[in-house]
């Protein structure tokens, strides 16, 4: 592959309430669904080769409208689910500080967790980085979609920069159903051409193909 997109899912009622999603299995709710129908035909127009998601239903349910369009089957990948946070998922940050004082303190302050049940930044970006691997090299050309969620999306780009998931993991997230486009150099490496691009796009550097006009935020 020489063009990578990678897409965080639409918006689900737990991203409203700020409810922790991780490996739980939320659908999108009214306007993620339309955010995913917006989004595919600019997703579409870079012509994809592949459609790679999450498993998860709101990132399938993401990629689908961007499959209707061109045809391509959507292919599942356990190893891009969101960060697993155990008994935080279905919380907010309050009820973690409630309930999880230390734990809440250590995250907040960008300290390693001690959980057994909360997933590392450091397994997510090996797991991330083991699935794009594989993606990138499955063909010499093409462009490969990437639907996923908000921290693995974090861990792909960073990890396709070159980053370490401690530099990852402090790049600003990206919008519901927005994604960020990698491209592949003669050099072999890659660069970002754009972050956070979307319909509308509050917050991009660089275009897509059909968002001309588009400002660079930041």
């Amino acid at each position: 592959m020489n063009r990578l997109l990678v897409v965080r899912h639409g918006q689900t009622e737990w991203n409203i309430a700020g409810r922790i999603q991780g490996s739980t299995d939320i659908d999108l709710d009214a306007t993620g669904v339309a955010q995913a129908a917006e989004a595919a035909p600019e997703l579409a127009a870079y012509e994809p080769t592949r459609i790679i998601s999450s498993d998860l239903r709101r990132a399938v349910d993401t990629a689908r409208p961007i499959a209707d369009l061109t045809g391509i089957e959507i292919e599942l990948d356990k190893r891009l689910r969101e960060r697993a946070y155990g008994p935080w998922e279905g919380l907010t940050q309050r009820e973690i500080a409630e309930r999880f004082p230390e734990e809440h303190r250590r995250w907040r302050a960008q300290e390693p967790l001690q959980h057994p049940d909360i997933e590392t930044w450091g397994d997510l970006h090996r797991r991330t980085g083991e699935a794009v691997r594989d993606i990138v090299e499955s063909q010499i050309e093409g462009t490969a979609i990437v639907v996923c969620h908000g921290g693995s999306a974090r861990q792909i780009v960073g990890g396709v920069l070159g980053f370490d998931e401690a530099s990852a993991s402090s790049l600003s997230g990206m919008d519901n159903a927005h994604w960020a486009e990698l491209r592949r150099m003669r050099s072999g490496k890659w660069r970002l051409f754009g972050y956070n691009l979307g319909v509308p796009a509050p917050h991009t550097i660089g275009q897509s193909p059909l968002a001309k006009g588009q400002q660079a935020a930041r």
